[in-house]
């Protein structure tokens, strides 16, 4: 069975270059095609080198934006690791490398998760698809810009958090700290192995006022009932309660989605609310039209789920004011806010209850 395809191509252009990442393009067979390179684990990379690139998903047509990934470059025929850590990641395969996890003996931060005892209520908003950050945690710093606020990015989606652009806008823009990769996932400014010692380091290490999670770039899906990557949050709000956290769970919700199992609340979200969470949380509905409220209401009664969860409605209508006060343009499926409005003002909507939430709480 041939599971991965790969090509020899040599570099033709330089589109984009940082610390982590190079965005370019490869001559394969005549043919210019996009490609990136992640320096840390291939090495630098420049015009007129020879690589060898995983043509996979791009020949599967799959949403990897339509790039090619460089496995290794002739220029860089050997290369050493440095730096203390090891923690494998991606174990066990061709691109296996170690990195320093912040739970183990080399890390200053060993201690804390050997003492640990509680969360102590500290808040984690749990989303499944990656377009969920931006517009929550952009609402909760225009209404708060004070907040601390850090994302946990699980391995559900694109393992390398280079690869999201958003989150590089995030920081840049200072409306997230900081950055936590856990399973898989790596390149955060924090590497766990699990997603529970991800909200320990949240709470301990980073002293996040509130912790986002979602995956990466790229959702699994197959038109199945449990074959999504986004299941994972339901063990995610459980995890969170298992260690004395509060969570906050963000339904997906559209009207715009063609497709009817994606109309009012997803039943990627209706699964895992009806079936895998184990505990309870607080789940943000916004307020829409009187039709589409309805609608909503009508599939929380039919799945059960509001004698679980604690329902919170909110208006999230200012969504738009926050993404434009930060200058963000940001699309889900490729839909902006004015074709999918009603994601956005979910999304909004968490934002508002949060932070009213963290009002409350400094109150008492």
């Amino acid at each position: 069975m041939k599971l991965i395809s790969y090509k020899i191509g040599t570099v033709t252009n330089i589109l984009k270059r940082d610390e982590s990442t190079t965005w370019l393009e490869v001559e394969i067979k005549n043919n210019i095609s996009r490609a990136i390179n992640y320096n840390d684990i291939t090495g630098e990379i420049q015009i007129g080198d020879k690589v060898v690139l995983n043509t996979t998903a791009v020949e599967l047509s799959l949403g990897t934006g339509g790039y090619h990934y460089v496995i290794y470059n002739y220029s860089n025929p050997s290369k050493d690791i440095e730096g203390k850590g090891h923690i494998m990641k991606l174990r066990y395969t061709p691109l296996q490398f170690k990195c320093l996890a912040i739970e183990e003996e080399d890390s200053t931060y060993h201690h804390v998760f050997n003492n640990f005892n509680d969360l102590e209520d500290n808040v984690f908003i749990v989303g499944t698809l990656h377009s969920m950050l931006a517009p929550i945690s952009s609402m909760l710093k225009w209404l708060n810009p004070s907040l601390k606020i850090n994302y946990i990015m699980t391995d559900a989606g694109a393992l390398p958090i280079q690869f999201s652009n958003t989150v590089k806008k995030l920081k840049e823009k200072e409306i997230i700290d900081n950055t936590i990769t856990v399973g898989n996932a790596f390149g955060g400014d924090i590497e766990c192995v699990n997603i529970y010692s991800g909200l320990i380091a949240a709470k301990e290490a980073l002293k996040s006022d509130v912790t986002i999670i979602t995956m990466g770039p790229g959702i699994v899906g197959t038109g199945t009932k449990y074959g999504f990557s986004g299941i994972e949050q339901g063990y995610i709000v459980d995890g969170i309660n298992n260690l004395g956290g509060t969570a906050f769970i963000v339904p997906r919700i559209s009207f715009k989605d063609k497709r009817e199992r994606h109309m009012g609340i997803s039943h990627h979200s209706l699964t895992v609310l009806s079936q895998i969470c184990n505990t309870g949380g607080k789940l943000v509905i916004p307020y829409l039209e009187d039709s589409k409220n309805k609608i909503i209401e009508d599939q929380l009664l039919n799945n059960k789920i509001s004698k679980k969860y604690e329902i919170n409605y909110e208006y999230g209508e200012d969504i738009d004011k926050a993404l434009s006060y930060f200058n963000l343009n940001v699309t889900t499926m490729g839909r902006g806010i004015e074709e999918d409005r009603e994601y956005f003002m979910t999304l909004g909507a968490v934002g508002k209850a949060v932070y009213k939430y963290l009002e409350d709480k400094e109150e008492i």
